[in-house]
């Protein structure tokens, strides 16, 4: 945890926002994977996290801004938890040092929120995500399953500070990318061919274990990388192919790393791997240094799908006005996904709380196919931190779609297509922080470019 004077903050700041009526937090509760006392691994809410710290199963939280009171619902742990669990400070010391003083049993909530509705309060709640919440929300507030209404205003106020970093959060988060740095440089020598995937995925997992970290979303490693979230492990590694590793560590406090890295199965590049991996380079060189503040997202994205469809005009793939295809959506045969999303606490920061608030400032997605997939677009400002993720793709089905449908045909040769149909997929990500006068780089350094990762590939493990 950060100082209690952290949270305490964090909340004064969340009340004075929202200004009146009760605020909800739910934390998560132990989940059983097949019976009750076998769970998945406990992971707090992230919003709980972040106004109160404390990583623990079974609580609940209360602002009542009126009363300027601040309540952890909860149980203090029986002598049969402390026998299997062992000895831990009490629920009471634990909350002191997220800095709430009041504490009450778990059971005394539906009361309080049965006083506040009786009054006519505002009772505010997020978004819920886990069926625990809405079960919740039906049983204490009355609500009918599917007549959730989270507030507004709650969900802006925890968007806008959430969204902006600290000093301590970067290095919390800065930590989560060291640690994702390293998996993927174990990655890079790890791969070869003969080896199963998940061969590969134990030596990154063990990596993060070996920190003390957890990982921040299931491991993509793969040697079918035109399926961008792939978490089938099972292939065999076979010459020729590229391996697309796609992972990232969470430290102890909940803060994330997110990187992907493409290698070849052998220890170079084919020529033709080499021709679209060095453009996925040079698209994601051109996008990190369009960052800076004031910029909007989805101008550095339309950067990106440019540099991108010149790129591919060059090999004979596409033709045609590239600002054109660029507004059209032709690009997005080969780059269907957007070119980041926020991180922080969450992986995806804030993503349940709705895409439309964290990364476009209230505004309207738009429905194209591959643009309508942008998780930031909004203006970027210091203390964003964010990921830049540029892919070029041939997936073999959306390929056959689109040249039955004859989309596009005045900017993509499909004929040209055709030869790289089998490439698979080609993604490198790296994570920046917004700064006052640009942007900078978050965690260790990993050379992108062709040789940087041959080079790399010939120190295998």
């Amino acid at each position: 945890m950060f100082s209690k004077e952290t949270y305490i903050q964090r909340r004064d700041a969340l009340k004075k926002t929202v200004g009146k009526g009760v605020l909800l937090f739910f934390g998560n509760d132990e989940a059983g994977a097949n019976y009750a006392d076998n769970c998945y691994p406990f992971r707090q809410d992230s919003t709980f996290l972040y106004f109160f710290g404390l990583p623990y199963a079974g609580l609940a939280a209360m602002i009542d801004i009126d009363s300027d009171c601040e309540i952890i619902f909860g149980n203090e742990l029986t002598v049969d938890d402390i026998v299997w669990m062992g000895a831990q400070p009490s629920l009471r010391e634990k909350c002191n040092l997220a800095g709430v003083s009041h504490v009450r049993p778990a059971e005394d909530l539906a009361a309080y929120l049965e006083r506040a509705v009786f009054s006519g309060r505002q009772v505010h709640y997020l978004p819920p995500y886990r069926a625990e919440h809405v079960l919740k929300l039906q049983a204490l507030l009355g609500v009918k399953p599917g007549g959730e209404k989270p507030s507004l205003d709650f969900i802006r106020t925890v968007v806008g500070l959430r969204n902006y970093k600290s000093e301590e959060e970067i290095a919390e988060i800065e930590r989560a990318c060291r640690v994702t740095a390293e998996m993927h440089l174990t990655a890079m020598r790890a791969v070869r061919p003969g080896r199963y995937e998940y061969e590969v995925v134990a030596e990154i997992e063990a990596v993060a274990r070996r920190h003390n970290c957890r990982l921040s979303f299931p491991t993509i490693a793969t040697v079918n990388g035109q399926t961008l979230h792939n978490h089938c492990h099972g292939n065999r590694i076979e010459s020729g192919r590229l391996f697309l590793v796609d992972a990232g560590a969470e430290t102890e406090m909940g803060y994330a790393g997110d990187m992907s890295t493409t290698v070849p199965a052998d220890d170079t590049f084919t020529p033709r791997q080499r021709e679209v991996y060095e453009l996925q380079v040079a698209c994601q060189e051109i996008s990190v240094a369009a960052l800076c503040p004031g910029i909007r997202f989805e101008e550095v994205y339309d950067l990106s799908a440019r540099v991108i469809v010149v790129g591919l005009t060059a090999l004979g793939l596409m033709r045609g006005d590239v600002t054109e295809a660029v507004a059209l959506g032709a690009h997005a045969l080969f780059y269907p996904h957007g070119l980041g999303h926020m991180m922080g606490l969450d992986v995806h920061d804030m993503e349940n709380l709705g895409e439309i608030y964290v990364g476009h400032d209230g505004k309207p997605k738009s429905g194209q196919f591959g643009r309508r997939s942008l998780r930031l677009a909004r203006k970027l400002e210091p203390g964003f931190v964010h990921t830049i993720e540029p892919g070029i793709y041939f997936i073999p089905e959306l390929i056959d779609r689109w040249k039955s449908e004859k989309r596009f045909t005045s900017f993509i040769n499909y004929d040209k297509v055709e030869a790289y149909r089998n490439i698979g997929g080609i993604r490198n990500e790296e994570d920046y922080l917004i700064t006052p006068d640009g942007a900078r780089l978050l965690g260790t350094k990993i050379g992108r470019h062709a040789a940087d990762v041959e080079a790399i590939r010939r120190m295998q493990v």
